[in-house]
């Protein structure tokens, strides 16, 4: 396998990574329709209040939207090695992933030609039924990438189906400093019929997933060797660097407006093939879509920089390759004087940078052995990994002949909500009573946002749910709040309001 990052020098080519709206409040947020009162909430409102609820943080897993541990039913290899070594069939391997009780969501990495095989229709390799299927029966989720081009595979066969390969031109690369090397073969992607076939790929891939509710992410389809955004330290097939940042913009704007509902992944690997990736991320970021990286341990320091500094509302994706199999007898295995092992090390990494998600590669049965032997990191994983959010006080305050609940949401968490995060007070019955949400992001990673719902008259001494959802591209999906307490069935917290005649009620601070 080739290695991705030993290629890469930082210098003048990612300078601007930082001025492209990767870090922090220059970028735009999502708006917020009805934004609740977020105060500040001082004492010349108080007409009296009381603490009528508090929680801690929850130990362990709290599975919801846009968190959580990746297992990959498909590779840029294929499946698992069970499977491509014929000791066990693709469904089995899936369904043993699926299984493993840290695994929150499957993922495939496939061709174009796992995708389609013929014009005007998908043709999906039966590892996306297998996924689907696997997801839906364990209460899971997917995510995917489509790969315009895989160095794995070559010489022998191209990423591009058949059909395609017949009608554009194939460039054959040149290494940079006429080194020796494999042949690697790439596609004038600003051909006409290559454009047309994209176009074509993008709409049936929408057609048949942006809708569905199992799918978690899609990374988009991007430039090169694995769909990241470079060629090694091969040459691009294009005749010139504006040529290339043309065709990827537009490439990104198809996807980006022909996606409606599913988050979008950029890939944050650095300009070294000059082919636009820093205006593709400017694009990418300012319209909304999550960051991922392919490595961690090994990344250059501007892409880490970039990632770390992201704005709070969009997520972060993060795997490593070097260390995929998580098998201890591995020649590269080995144990710093803290005693942490470099596997341990690697994935702990990725809470450095805030990340929401960690990736597993497809093997099983290591992943449960490693597991079993070395559970601590995993255990960090599950306690710190994403955004984990709680109404950690809820005040009850008299206002204007009613009540209203102010509500200090803490985030024991990572990240911000990848998001907007929507708070409702409802009945036991279900009737909303308040609601609204905060502003995109928060509240942020380790931080705590204040919130207020006014409520109807006549509450007092009554049980209020608090439920919590998660708005991301105008899709609404249900959290689970990550607090120790007793919840509801579907993750809300039942409060009990004060009485107006209960003594304690006090005036000030």
């Amino acid at each position: 396998m080739i290695s991705r990052r030993g290629f890469v020098k930082a210098g003048a080519a990612f300078s601007a990574l930082r001025g492209v709206g990767l870090g922090g409040e220059s970028a735009p947020g999502p708006a917020v329709a009805g934004r609740l009162d977020q105060g500040p909430f001082g004492i010349a409102q108080d007409e009296g209040w009381y603490t009528v609820e508090t929680t801690t943080a929850a130990s362990g897993l709290v599975r919801n939207f846009g968190l959580g541990l990746v297992g990959y039913t498909w590779e840029e290899n294929g499946p698992a090695l069970d499977v491509r070594e014929g000791r066990t069939a693709l469904e089995p391997a899936v369904e043993a992933l699926a299984s493993l009780p840290f695994v929150d969501l499957l993922y495939i990495r496939c061709d174009w030609r796992d995708v389609q095989r013929r014009p005007g229709r998908l043709d999906l390799h039966p590892v996306w039924a297998a996924t689907r299927d696997a997801a839906r029966r364990h209460g899971l989720r997917f995510g995917f990438r489509v790969q315009l081009s895989n160095p794995e595979i070559q010489p022998d066969r191209l990423a591009l189906p058949d059909f395609l390969q017949a009608r554009v031109p194939l460039v054959t690369l040149e290494r940079r400093g006429g080194r020796p090397g494999p042949r690697r073969v790439e596609p004038r992607y600003d051909h006409p019929e290559f454009q047309r076939a994209f176009r074509e790929l993008n709409d049936l891939l929408a057609a048949e997933l942006d809708a569905d509710p199992l799918v978690e992410f899609m990374d988009l389809m991007m430039y090169g060797f694995w769909g990241e955004g470079h060629t090694s330290d091969w040459r691009s097939p294009f005749p010139d660097a504006a040529v290339a940042q043309r065709t990827f913009l537009e490439m990104t704007r198809q996807q980006m407006d022909r996606w409606k509902r599913v988050p979008l992944v950029v890939n944050m690997q650095p300009d070294i093939s000059e082919v636009g990736n820093d205006a593709v991320q400017d694009m990418a970021v300012r319209g909304g879509c999550w960051l991922r990286s392919d490595s961690v341990i090994l990344d250059e320091p501007v892409q880490i920089d970039a990632l770390a500094n992201r704005p709070p509302w969009l997520a972060a994706v993060m795997e490593d390759g070097y260390h995929r199999h998580y098998r201890t007898d591995a020649p590269r295995f080995r144990v710093d004087p803290a005693g942490v092992n470099v596997i341990d090390s690697t994935m702990l990494h990725c809470l450095d940078l805030g990340a929401n998600y960690w990736s597993l590669w497809t093997e099983a049965f290591n992943l449960a052995r490693y597991h079993d032997a070395h559970p601590e990191g995993f255990a960090a994983l599950r306690q710190r990994l994403g955004y984990r959010v709680r109404p950690s006080w809820v005040w009850q305050r008299k206002r204007e002949g009613t009540d209203e609940l102010v509500v200090a949401f803490s985030n024991d968490g990572v990240a911000g909500v990848p998001g907007v995060l929507r708070v409702m007070a409802e009945t036991r019955e279900g009737t909303l009573l308040a609601g609204g949400g905060l502003d995109a992001g928060h509240p942020h990673g380790g931080g705590v946002r204040l919130a207020s719902l006014l409520l109807p008259p006549g509450l007092a001494g009554q049980t209020v749910r608090l439920r919590a959802e998660i708005e991301t591209r105008g899709v609404r999906r249900p959290v689970r709040w990550a607090c120790a307490q007793p919840l509801d069935a579907d993750g809300a917290l039942p409060v009990r309001l004060k009485r107006h005649d209960e003594p304690d009620w006090r005036k000030g601070i």
